[in-house]
């Protein structure tokens, strides 16, 4: 066996506990914690679309819009719409996580980088139609609160699937 001189100055042969093959180590994932951490996500998201709908909608009676087709209508939604979105949207996320857990060399920045994106084009997207700007403006916040709470909910959730 070779040796060399690890990061922290010893001596290493190669052994058991040599540094180059700790690296190289597929990380172990709670897949229990994981999922219990995306149902809660999925529970918080659709809370937040519910609380989101009664402020938007019943506070200042704004609607909420999401597409409705192919097409590219749209429709007003309520508030059981909106957390049914929430809660899909936790789901892909906590699946996505899984996924990038087992195969990314750096999860979680990929993971933060594709809900910011998909949050991105969600907010930017009702300013791509003809709807009045308070319209836009809500919906746009909307789904940036929802974006967030899912994106750091399920970060957290998938980094303490890798401690246990």
């Amino acid at each position: 066996m070779s040796s060399y001189y690890g990061s922290d100055g010893y001596e290493s042969h190669g052994g058991y506990g040599d540094h180059r093959h700790a690296a190289s180590a597929k990380p172990h994932v709670n897949a229990g914690t994981l999922w219990a951490g995306g149902a809660a996500t999925a529970l918080v998201a659709a809370l937040v679309g519910v609380v989101a709908t009664l402020v938007v909608t019943g506070v200042f009676d704004i609607p909420v819009i999401a597409p409705a087709n192919a097409e590219g209508a749209v429709d007003y939604i309520g508030a059981v719409w909106l957390a049914g979105f929430g809660v899909v949207g936790s789901v892909l996320a906590t699946a996505l996580a899984h996924l990038l857990l087992l195969v990314a060399p750096r999860p979680m920045a990929f993971l933060g980088w594709i809900v910011g994106l998909v949050t991105v084009v969600f907010a930017v997207w009702p300013f791509t139609i003809a709807v009045e700007i308070e319209v836009q403006v809500a919906s746009a916040l909307v789904y940036v609160v929802m974006g967030i709470a899912i994106g750091s909910l399920v970060t957290g959730m998938a980094t303490k699937a890798l401690d246990d």
